[in-house]
């Protein structure tokens, strides 16, 4: 298990099962600005960056040193990819489980951990669904109770979690429950952008502003008015745009192309990462003041492999009433290991109920290669809403597009990104997305 994951096992019973708790631990240290006593309640990036939620004045400290996170079985912390490191008891982590009186060192400053009260009950959804989002897991119904405090807020929301969680899903549940709902909800898909494209897909163009532009053109922030705008994959924002962004969201007004008036408009942001941003900040590749603009509540959405006990509830909910061409027991479902988290699972159900096996590159490796053109888009079903249809039908050509794309260049990304026409760095993003 990876530091600070959950790895409940079984479903949580709202009547019999006591509410989970977590520890509020003390860290208290000296600095140049003096002695500090401070309670962690929950996520917490230490750092001498002003804006940091636990700021450490001492110059050897990077901007964005380390995390430190209170859970159900004690506080982890983990290095940040800081300039000189984290060390515990002298020696130095990339991440570790404290334990009481341990003793940090960050920079030249010296930090101990104590827990002088009790651990505090968890805040938990009553319900197993927020929106379109399903969990029943104490993770997920966690982060439910969070989207709902977020969702009466008009504050930036940072959403972090590996590709195929359903970071998109969880934007729209906040939008959904928010005084903006009957309002836009526009989505920017930042890696899928070309660099030169980004600033007018943003901020929109007027007539004649570049070569090609016939007419004027509203950007995504304009047409987002009075909603929410959702940045997915905010951290692939070329370094240029960066503080185009944050004057935007400074002054709530934007400049199309080619234009000198400033336009003002009303949107919330709600920005998506599956990267470190904090570590991009470190490393230079992240403006420091973009990230604490876009960062103002985060929210971490869970990897599927830590809430084995939600599996069973989505293969249900993705089946949809179908019966699989093969039975899968939930046992078997809990042990796999998702790496491609939600996205996976629902594109498990779709070639479990078209082809009857859970190997679904072994099915494709019998078939002839004529049959497998044919059935090339079998698990996308013409019975079903156009967008959901769209997003699976994108979904799987996507998939079937990148796979015979490694295939046909010996799995060599570079050269296989280079054929395509694609960055490299976006080929390797489809290869994660869809497990390949």
């Amino acid at each position: 298990m990876a530091p600070g994951e959950y790895d409940d096992e079984t479903e949580i019973s709202r009547s019999a099962t006591p509410r989970p708790v977590r520890s509020q631990p003390e860290l208290g240290w000296t600095d140049d600005d003096g002695a500090h006593q401070v309670v962690l309640k929950g996520r917490t990036i230490l750092g001498s960056a002003p804006a940091a939620e636990l700021r450490i004045a001492d110059r050897e400290v990077s901007r964005l040193h380390a995390e430190l996170e209170p859970t159900e079985r004690g506080t982890w912390i983990r290095d940040l990819g800081s300039r000189n490191g984290t060390f515990v008891e002298n020696v130095q982590v990339t991440a570790a489980l404290l334990a009481e009186g341990a003793r940090l060192r960050v920079g030249s400053t010296e930090l101990k951990l104590r827990f002088p009260t009790g651990p505090a009950p968890i805040e938990l959804w009553p319900e197993d669904q927020f929106g379109e989002v399903l969990g029943a897991s104490p993770p997920m119904r966690e982060l439910f109770a969070q989207m709902h405090r977020v969702a009466a807020s008009d504050v930036p929301v940072l959403i972090l979690g590996e590709t195929g969680t359903g970071k998109e899903l969880v934007a729209r549940a906040i939008h959904g429950a928010s005084a903006r709902a009957e309002q836009p909800f526009v989505i920017v898909d930042c890696a899928a952008l070309a660099s030169s494209l980004v600033e007018g897909e943003l901020f929109g163009h007027t007539k004649g502003a570049f070569t090609g532009a016939v007419a004027a053109r509203v950007g995504s922030f304009e047409a987002a008015n009075g909603g929410t705008i959702f940045l997915d994959e905010i951290g692939e924002l070329p370094p240029e745009m960066q503080p185009k962004l944050l004057r935007v969201l400074e002054s709530q007004t934007v400049k199309r192309l080619g234009d000198t008036e400033h336009r003002r408009v009303d949107v919330r942001l709600i920005a998506a990462t599956h990267r470190d941003l904090r570590r991009m900040v470190n490393a230079g590749a992240f403006r420091e003041d973009l990230y604490f603009r876009v960062a103002v509540l985060p929210l971490v959405l869970p990897p599927l492999r830590a809430r084995p006990a939600d599996v069973p509830l989505l293969y249900r909910h993705f089946l949809g009433g179908r019966q699989p061409r093969e039975a899968v027991s939930e046992r078997e479902l809990a042990e796999m290991p998702w790496l491609g988290n939600v996205r996976e699972l629902r594109n498990f159900v779709e070639r479990v109920c078209a082809f009857g096996t859970r190997d679904p590159l072994a099915a494709e490796r019998r078939a002839a290669p004529e049959a497998r053109e044919a059935s090339a888009g079998a698990p996308v079903s013409f019975e079903q809403p156009f967008k959901e249809f769209r997003e699976r039908w994108i979904d799987h050509g996507e998939r079937e597009y990148v796979q015979r794309l490694l295939d046909r260049h010996g799995r060599n990304v570079a050269v296989a990104a280079e054929a395509a026409g694609l960055d490299r760095t976006y080929v390797y993003r489809l290869i994660r997305k869809h497990g390949l």
